[in-house]
């Protein structure tokens, strides 16, 4: 199985964990709180951020544009919702300085067509395929068309729906994540065991992009082979929004990320050696028998 390279970094068994903090949409509309979300990650020592584009008149469906709802920004049409909580080009200027600065990759799931023209003047190191549309074929051929690598989710998918994406994209540079859409994901859903089954059945870098309100079930995954880890951050669960309840805080972050390259660690390389460290409780408390 050969690794993905994005940006300078070999993505895939053997390698350490590429760690992906989804701002998605969690930014609310704000550059301000993209960057303080941008800073939480690059403190943290994630390797990069991502963030969620669509144009809505495209995405959202026509019998849901008017619908109405409670937002910051008022009772507004769910169309004029999805307009509040994208970012311009100047805000994506803004945000490519400040990665720059703090010295991590962002990239952005195109849910569209005119998404993947507006972050191609970007040069971005690669393209997320979001789970809602694995289905896309159109989507799917566009992207690739790009030449740049890939990362497709497989969030409310068949085995069937995936294994005809996966032919639609072919397999070159090809990262897939195993993931459950559900905001937040109960842990009894999450099916960890799919990454090694995965890992056997596609020959490809296998990934997790998890949900759920936890850590510990994150290192599981690592420990299952997942090679790449995409976590929802927020600076406050509480905030107002979708995904704020099914995203890591600050703290959490931080935590998951030691957590991880510990669990790297402590994984070894799966030879049984006998440690010097273990030589004298050995001489102390073994008696051979003959």
């Amino acid at each position: 199985m050969n690794p993905v390279k994005i940006g300078n970094r070999l993505i895939g068994p053997g390698h350490p964990t590429w760690f992906v903090a989804e701002i998605g949409i969690n930014h609310n509309g704000d550059l301000d709180i993209a960057k303080k979300l941008i800073d939480v990650a690059a403190y943290a020592g994630c390797n990069a951020v991502k963030f969620q584009k669509r144009t809505p008149e495209v995405c959202v469906p026509a019998e849901q544009q008017g619908r109405m709802r409670e937002t910051p920004w008022g009772y507004i049409s769910y169309l004029d919702y999805r307009h509040h909580v994208e970012l311009d080009k100047d805000d994506y200027n803004a945000i490519a300085h400040h990665c720059q600065e703090k010295d991590i990759l962002w990239l952005g799931s195109c849910w569209d067509e005119p998404s993947i023209d507006f972050l191609e003047q970007f040069d971005p190191p690669c393209y997320k395929i979001p789970s809602a549309c694995l289905t896309d074929d159109n989507l799917l051929r566009y992207i690739r068309q790009t030449g740049r690598p890939l990362i497709l989710s497989t969030g409310m998918s068949t085995v069937e729906q995936i294994d005809h994406a996966v032919q639609v994209l072919g397999t070159q540079d090809l990262i897939i994540l195993h993931c459950t859409s559900t905001y937040p994901a109960n842990s009894n859903e999450l099916n960890l065991r799919v990454i090694p089954r995965f890992l056997d059945r596609y020959k490809v870098p296998i990934g997790y992009s998890g949900h759920e309100g936890l850590v510990y079930t994150t290192l599981a995954a690592v420990a299952l082979g997942a090679c790449l880890v995409e976590r929802h951050i927020t600076l406050n669960r509480a905030m107002w929004g979708s995904d704020h309840a099914a995203s890591l805080e600050p703290q959490g972050v931080t935590k998951l990320i030691n957590y991880i390259r510990a669990t790297e660690v402590s994984l070894g390389d799966g030879e049984k050696r006998l440690y010097p460290s273990e030589v004298p409780v050995m001489n102390k408390l073994r008696k051979d028998r003959h």
